[in-house]
Parts: C-alpha cells; sequence; structure tokens
C-alpha cells in the first residue's frame, strides 16, 4: 500500500512526528501489515505535482479485502491517532499486489 501526503500549511514538524511516531506504528499492529517506511521527495523527474510524503506499507495476506476492511474499520471506530497536521483533502492511498519478479542490476 502506497500513501502519499502532505501536511497541513504550518504543521509540517507535527506532521512529521504523529506521522513516524504514532501513525506507522499504528498501522503495523493491525493484522497483515507488516512493515512501514516512510519517504520525503529528493527530486522530480517530470513536469506536474509531487506530493512532498511517501509512505509504503508492506501487507502481507491472502485476502486484501479484509486487511483493507479491518483498516477501516479502526480508522472508523477511533482505534487509529488522527491528527490535524495532515492535510487529508489532499491524501492518495493505493494498492498495489506484485505483477513480475524483481530485477537485479548484474
Amino acid at each position: 500500500m502506497i500513501v502519499m501526503s502532505n501536511p497541513t500549511a504550518g504543521c509540517e514538524e507535527d506532521y512529521n512526528d504523529w506521522y513516524q511516531n504514532i501513525h506507522l506504528g499504528e498501522l503495523v499492529a493491525l493484522p497483515g501489515f507488516k512493515c512501514a517506511q516512510r519517504f520525503r521527495l529528493a527530486r522530480k523527474l517530470v513536469e506536474g505535482e509531487a506530493y512532498p510524503y511517501l509512505a509504503v506499507y508492506d501487507i502481507e495476506t491472502d485476502d486484501i479485502d479484509s486487511v483493507l476492511d479491518t483498516l477501516r474499520a479502526a480508522a472508523l471506530g477511533k482505534q487509529l491517532t488522527m491528527s490535524d497536521a495532515i492535510d487529508t483533502s489532499r491524501t492518495h492511498a493505493v494498492v498495489y499486489e506484485e505483477s513480475g519478479a524483481v530485477v537485479f542490476a548484474s
């Protein structure tokens, strides 16, 4: 699962603290989530808007819908700590599945 997001204007420090020290841990505690890591935009390679932050969540499951249902239930049930420091109106979240073998440099 990949989540691209923006901090609320003027709240970048709070956003980074909440995301790294609260949010990632709460999500990887949910069934199916194995690990998570955040990234900060370093370079744009093409023109257009780019999200300044990206989080990659490794999910291991035979039933992705069940994992996502659990995630939604946790969010709706207030089991996940949310922060006003994330601009939820400008967040993009998607799930990708493997579609080929990893290619390594020789």
